[in-house]
């Protein structure tokens, strides 16, 4: 029987505590979608374990999941000179990333966390994610807003918590476009992982901007994202004839 499939699920890390426990219950939620795995949690800055130790203490070959939700710098520079790295140092290693955990549709998660805030009728949303250098990763993040906002059937304004410009002037200018177009209340929808510093600057100015707002919870171990790792995992892992899955594609089809 071959072995079992070595995955490391690569988040990127915060010096807020509450990113770290949330990325633990996606590993926890991980490893319960696909208990034939082996599933490390590892970070690419701020927090440990890093993904070079982690990556040091396994051979064979191993898919890394990016949990991401922009196919930015990290994904496409820092990640690919880690994973040479640490092949550098273990020549036994054969790891891979798979595309960022953004390639599949986080809009499910995001109406799913809307609506447990209690989004309501006349809301219009201001949804925000990271900001990228990279122009696509960010082309990517609007387009998750314009496709949220025509599943939803409110408007949706797209905002980068990294460049909000000067005293709220981004956020005020994404509220002052939802309240000219009708919205009675603004709902706020992170496109985060978790909670953390990058949140509460956006939250901050939304409670100076627009009192009342309804604030959503971030994405966390949603199932939808789940799902998306899981599917991340088993095309990496077909495409690659490694490792065995027992029982996983049903479980990601049934959540999707």
């Amino acid at each position: 029987m071959s072995s079992a499939a070595q995955v490391v699920l690569a988040a990127h890390g915060s010096r807020d505590p509450r990113f770290a426990a949330t990325a633990r219950r996606v590993a926890a939620a991980t490893r319960r979608a696909l208990p034939d795995a082996h599933v490390d949690l590892a970070y690419l800055d701020l927090n440990e374990p890093l993904l070079d130790d982690v990556l040091a203490e396994l051979r064979g070959a191993v898919t890394v999941v990016p949990l991401l939700f922009g196919d930015g710098f990290h994904s496409k520079v820092d990640l690919p000179a880690l994973l040479a790295r640490a092949v550098e140092q273990s020549p036994r290693l054969r790891p891979a990333a798979t595309p960022v955990l953004g390639r599949y549709s986080p809009v499910p998660a995001l109406i799913d966390r809307l609506a447990e805030a209690g989004l309501r009728a006349g809301d219009g949303v201001l949804m925000y994610a990271v900001g990228s250098s990279d122009p696509g990763s960010d082309a990517s993040i609007v387009e998750r807003g314009r496709e949220l906002s025509a599943v939803l059937g409110v408007q949706v304004e797209t905002v980068f918590a990294t460049r909000l410009g000067t005293e709220g002037a981004v956020v005020r200018a994404a509220v002052d476009a939802l309240t000219a177009r009708g919205a009675q209340r603004i709902a706020a929808s992170p496109l985060f992982l978790s909670a953390g510093l990058l949140t509460e600057r956006v939250e901050r100015q939304l409670d100076e901007i627009a009192p009342g707002s309804l604030v959503a919870g971030p994405l966390a171990d949603h199932p939808a994202l789940i799902s998306a790792i899981t599917r991340l995992v088993q095309s990496s892992v077909e495409g690659r004839g490694v490792g065995r899955l027992s029982d996983f594609s049903g479980w990601a089809s049934s959540r999707m």
